[in-house]
């Protein structure tokens, strides 16, 4: 997938406006370069990945393009004080193709409601249609999903787009926002 296609993809679920937000398994960067152009100018991505190849492409095209992008080395399934990263609470997390690397996704989406602030948005990009594999070891459906960010306390996911996968099934974008805390 290209910059273009991953832009497409964000259209409907990442709002056109400046805003603080994270990468969660960004890899070398096309969801990062997506985001830093849905969010404009005045727009912040903390773009986290464990691997230190990933983390210096990112440093490399940031440094060279993307000024406001903070890449940085860390496993986002491990406990992490995000909000210090980001200078402020995060207005949305992206997990494109990344939650079905993690066996224990209800922590993991626990922990991202903590970070969000009340109405913050939580963008899931991930594969409908998939049998566990080795490069996708724990699927997560859209039906999984909706419960899974139930469970979190996240309203009702929205899927945004699909697109059919080179590598079997289909990629749904599904967007949910955190809900203040006086509902859940």
């Amino acid at each position: 997938m290209n910059t273009a296609e991953a832009i497409d993809l964000l259209e409907d679920a990442v709002p056109p406006r400046a805003g603080v937000w994270a990468d969660f398994g960004a890899g070398e960067g096309t969801f990062t370069r997506a985001l830093v152009a849905r969010l404009g100018p005045e727009g912040r991505v903390v773009a986290l990945d464990r691997e230190r190849r990933a983390i210096a492409a990112l440093e490399r095209w940031s440094s060279r393009n993307a000024a406001r992008v903070l890449p940085v080395l860390a496993d986002f399934t491990a406990p992490l004080d995000l909000p210090r990263l980001a200078g402020a609470p995060l207005d949305g997390i992206l997990c494109a193709n990344a939650l079905h690397f993690v066996a224990d996704p209800e922590s993991v989406l626990a922990r991202c409601r903590s970070w969000l602030h009340p109405g913050g948005r939580l963008v899931v990009i991930e594969y409908e249609g998939r049998e566990p594999s080795r490069w996708v070891p724990h699927p997560v459906s859209s039906a999984r999903l909706g419960s899974l960010l139930a469970a979190a306390g996240f309203g009702a996911p929205a899927i945004t787009a699909t697109r059919p996968s080179a590598y079997g099934g289909s990629l749904y974008v599904a967007a949910a926002d955190r809900l203040d805390p006086d509902r859940g």
